[in-house]
């Protein structure tokens, strides 16, 4: 089993979404009886088996009867632009790749209870839980929060190809084939200041992503 460590290390890549996104919610069946302990759970999968392993737990569940204690199973991913032969496409991309959220009863000692962790841990593609010792520790409410949140932002995050500091050609408008050095990237904008020389002078100029390609 892993460690919460792993958890960290996977939280820490997720940004904290802009506080006008508070209000912001994944929407999950309320099917857990009233007044019933639940808890949000992580599962490691085999590499590019995630939504096979969401689709075979989903009729497991449904199968072994255990609706009343899994809930919910969430695959994080966001739209993302990627930027690519001069072309924009918004893709899906998994936030955490090998790993699946799962909405579980939790009993008093915090653990799922044991039929609705064998249905889970025996679900073909599925290694084990994400946890502390031997038994699977859930995630802190501002953890899930934090994810679910993401998950639900309106505008796609740009995936940008170059870094700061890095030497890129222009191609597109005015100063087509000049080379210059990346000052600062906005990915929320689309877009990225390049500095050029002109006459002599390292000039800042404005460019949206696409009209901006690495030197490879």
């Amino acid at each position: 089993m892993e460690t919460n460590s792993r958890i960290t290390e996977l939280l820490d890549d997720v940004e904290a979404p802009p506080a006008e996104d508070e209000a912001l919610e994944v929407e999950v069946e309320e099917q857990e009886p009233e007044g019933e302990d639940r808890g949000w759970f992580v599962i490691h999968t085999y590499s590019g088996y995630e939504n096979k392993v969401k689709t075979n737990l989903e009729h497991r569940i449904d199968s072994m009867g255990v609706q009343d204690k899994i809930y919910d199973v969430v695959i994080p991913t966001e739209e993302e632009v990627e930027i690519r032969d001069g072309q924009r496409r918004t893709v899906q991309r998994k936030v955490f790749p090998g790993y699946v959220l799962v909405r579980m009863a939790v009993t008093e000692e915090g653990i799922p209870p044991n039929d609705a962790w064998y249905v889970v841990r025996n679900t073909p593609g599925v290694t084990g839980f994400v946890g502390a010792g031997t038994q699977p520790s859930p995630l802190d409410d501002a953890d899930v929060k934090r994810i679910l949140r993401r998950m639900k932002m309106e505008a796609p995050r740009v995936k940008v190809s170059f870094s700061k500091d890095e030497r890129v050609k222009i191609v597109d408008g005015p100063f087509t084939d000049f080379i210059g050095i990346v000052d600062a990237i906005n990915p929320e904008k689309g877009n990225v200041r390049v500095l050029v020389s002109l006459f002599g002078r390292e000039t800042p100029v404005a460019l949206d992503f696409l009209q901006v390609a690495r030197i490879t």
